[in-house]
């Protein structure tokens, strides 16, 4: 089953996501994190913690698990 995570906004940058997600404690570990860690999102592997998330869009983090964002 995916993990919901819900935004308020139209957007939320992969590093917000992370923090929102309770994957990093701070923003400031997410360049760490990705360096560190496989991320697709939508089956498209990304390592921009800026890359620009929207509702719908999945992100698999192997090991962590599978994450979809909502409104």
């Amino acid at each position: 089953m995916d993990n919901e995570i819900k935004i308020d906004t139209d957007t939320i940058t992969l590093g917000q996501f992370l923090k929102l997600a309770d994957v990093i404690s701070s923003g400031g570990m997410a360049k760490w994190f990705l360096s560190e860690h496989e991320v697709f999102i939508n089956g498209e592997q990304d390592q921009r913690r800026g890359r620009k998330l929207k509702v719908n869009d999945k992100i698999d983090i192997k090991g962590l698990g599978t994450f979809v964002i909502v409104r």
